[in-house]
């Protein structure tokens, strides 16, 4: 099967050199470029690419707005979005992962990483595996400390109502998913079969309306179940 790529980018030598890269492997074919969001957005709907390698700092429409605009898009369910970004803290990263976004690279990524980590986000895994990925995550977070206990009168705050409709055992195994765990390593922490736990991380998308594991690792941390 041909993994179908959009690139989205303002820079015309960054274009052609992921182009090049991607197009020298049998299973990736480039269907299409975008200069900024907006035509990003549009060419989207048109192709429906499998991955879209998503510049952040773009002019007319950056890449956050059209991150968002492509995972909210049911036309585009099948669609991973991967942000590229020249810094590690980028302020705008965070907002692109709870948009949607399967993940992020740097730009300056080896090009068997890059090849592989599109391969990895259209079999449905998160860019997670990256240090710099859960440090963007940490350092947002430190940023924006969660609530302390509230009184047992007062209302659910809205982050933590979210774990309300959770069992303890999925709690659980939304922290180990928060800490960057795989499914065959939730498993073996938990004693579980890879299929038990395959299963609770799916029920956790439905339940939490997760698009992909990004998600849980974000919903992990803002609720607190993972500290940075």
């Amino acid at each position: 099967m041909t993994i179908r790529v959009l690139l989205v980018d303002d820079q015309t030598l960054v274009r052609a050199g992921f182009r090049a890269l991607l197009d020298s492997e049998p299973d990736l074919d480039v269907v299409g470029e975008a200069v900024d969001g907006a035509e990003a957005v549009e060419l989207a709907v048109a192709l429906v690419p499998d991955v879209v390698l998503m510049d952040i700092r773009m002019p007319r429409v950056d890449g956050l707005e059209a991150t968002a605009r492509i995972t909210a898009d049911p036309r585009l369910s099948g669609t991973r979005v991967v942000v590229l970004t020249t810094f590690e803290l980028d302020e705008y990263v965070f907002g692109a992962l709870r948009a949607g976004a399967a993940g992020f690279l740097l730009k300056d990524v080896e090009p068997e990483a890059l090849i592989e980590a599109v391969r990895l986000v259209h079999d449905g895994q998160a860019l997670l595996a990256p240090q710099v990925t859960m440090r963007l995550i940490e350092a947002y977070v430190a940023s924006h400390p969660v609530a302390p206990p509230a009184p047992p009168d007062a209302p659910t705050p809205p982050d933590q109502s979210r774990l309300e409709q959770l069992t303890p055992r999925e709690r659980e195994i939304l922290a180990l998913v928060g800490r960057g765990l795989s499914n065959q390593e939730i498993a073996a922490e938990l004693v579980l079969s890879p299929l038990t736990a395959k299963t609770h991380v799916s029920r956790l998308f439905l339940k939490l309306g997760a698009r992909d594991r990004a998600q849980l690792v974000v919903t992990a941390y803002e609720t607190g179940l993972v500290s940075a």
